[in-house]
């Protein structure tokens, strides 16, 4: 994991799983352990798995979701995202919900509010791979660079970015709040099924968890 809250990566990965509380979703609520009642407005079904304006990849239609927190800046998340991806392509029934939680700086931000700005014009993913693609730290030039050569119209996306820029606001606080909420430090961070998943998975694990998801998620 990265970010600035970072402690470290978990030594034992699958330790590091919480099964969030029995009733994680009654009455249409994600509830964690350690969540106050102010976090009830936050963590609701609805707001983390079905925002409107959030991205989603894989399987709309899944019958497990993944939500993903991730930084394009984070190391982690640029190491595991060819992996995820192949875990979500190959299981074919998996919603990849992907929360841009941008805490590493204001690239970071500049790079996500430029993500869910292309999105605007059907390029959110476009965006997204070209900024998750690069093994260098990126700068607002380097953005433009990549997200140009993937397609995206650069004037397009200079004016949603001002003409839009509360609806993207909006979206990162909640991602933030969400995050915060059930008690990430760091990205990657996921929600796989009713598992709290706070750091990186190899695919194997994720397959595992997506597995123990489902039987969790019959019970």
């Amino acid at each position: 994991m990265a970010g600035f809250r970072n402690k470290g990566l978990v030594a034992t990965r699958r330790a590091a799983l919480t099964l969030i509380g029995a009733g994680a979703f009654a009455a249409g609520r994600i509830t964690s352990a350690r969540a106050a009642a102010a976090d009830d407005e936050v963590l609701t079904e609805a707001k983390v798995l079905r925002d409107p304006d959030v991205p989603v990849a894989g399987n709309p239609d899944g019958n497990i979701s993944i939500i993903e927190w991730s930084d394009y800046n984070c190391p982690y998340c640029r190491k595991l995202e060819p992996e995820l991806r192949q875990v979500v392509q190959d299981d074919g029934k998996v919603r990849l919900v992907m929360k841009d939680w941008p805490i590493l700086g204001p690239i970071s931000v500049t790079a996500a509010r430029i993500a869910l700005a292309a999105k605007f014009q059907g390029k959110y993913h476009q965006a997204h791979d070209a900024m998750m693609g690069v093994s260098s730290r990126l700068t607002e030039p380097r953005i433009n660079e990549l997200l140009a050569a993937a397609g995206v119209d650069m004037d397009r996306l200079k004016r949603d970015l001002t003409d839009r820029a509360k609806d993207i606001d909006a979206v990162l606080k909640r991602n933030n709040e969400q995050a915060e909420a059930f008690g990430f430090s760091g990205t990657p961070s996921f929600i796989v099924g009713k598992y709290r998943v706070p750091g990186v998975l190899s695919m194997t694990e994720f397959e595992q968890v997506i597995a123990d998801a489902r039987k969790a998620k019959m019970n």
